[in-house]
């Protein structure tokens, strides 16, 4: 573990990122690389992102209106989280996207070797992510009322919208690698457009894991 942590160091310490990339058409993996980015960003509709993410805010304060507190502390379904907790777990997932966006834009300057040692170091440490990400929603949903989290909910959403509308297509096609073991919808490499898909993806999962009488 700590030989694989000095040799990510010592990649990043040394990477160089050049104004102007010479592409040679032997270059191992970039073929695939290139790719694989345009897989994940073909047809890629602004539109339909915000419009999925509006879907999931209007569910989420429908829930919160509607449910009892009994609801709300009755155990989820597949999951060691009560409702409350849950409800705070999918808001998290439009919470970390900034982060994920910042790692990114970094790791798509590095080379393509700096990212997959990160991934694999990352998924090493899945067993310490668990525990952090169980507790995180926990205390979350333990710490935030209603009206907090659903006014956390718009804030977060109205944040993604504007940032949304100001990508490329430049800015959407750059990805890394991901922790596969993290989360079921992280797939090995992803763009940034497939991140802007995520929280959805894993908002509406979720939402079925749910145990309240009116659901949305």
């Amino acid at each position: 573990m700590s030989r694989t942590c000095w040799r990510l160091w010592r990649d990043i310490r040394h990477a160089r990122t050049p104004s102007r990339v010479h592409v040679r058409p032997d270059s191992t993996g970039l073929h695939h690389l290139l790719s694989a980015k345009r897989a994940h960003t073909e047809g890629v509709d602004k539109q339909v992102v915000h419009d999925d993410m509006e879907r999931a805010l209007a569910t989420f304060h429908s829930l919160l209106d509607q449910v009892s507190d009994a609801d709300l502390g009755r155990e989820s379904h597949s999951t060691r989280w009560n409702n409350r907790q849950l409800l705070f777990h999918m808001l998290l997932g439009f919470l970390i996207i900034r982060a994920l966006a910042t790692l990114i834009r970094l790791f798509d300057r590095l080379p393509v070797r700096v990212g997959r040692g990160f991934a694999r170091l990352l998924n090493a440490g899945t067993r310490p992510f668990d525990v952090v990400n169980y507790l995180g929603s926990w205390l979350g949903g333990a710490a935030l009322g209603r009206r907090q989290m659903t006014a956390l909910f718009d804030r977060v959403i109205a944040a993604l919208h504007r940032r949304l509308d100001r990508e490329t297509d430049v800015e959407l096609a750059r990805g890394m690698h991901y922790p596969t073991r993290w989360d079921p919808f992280f797939q090995d490499y992803m763009t940034l457009a497939d991140l802007y898909r995520y929280p959805v993806r894993h908002f509406d999962f979720h939402h079925r894991q749910l145990t309240l009488k009116d659901r949305g």
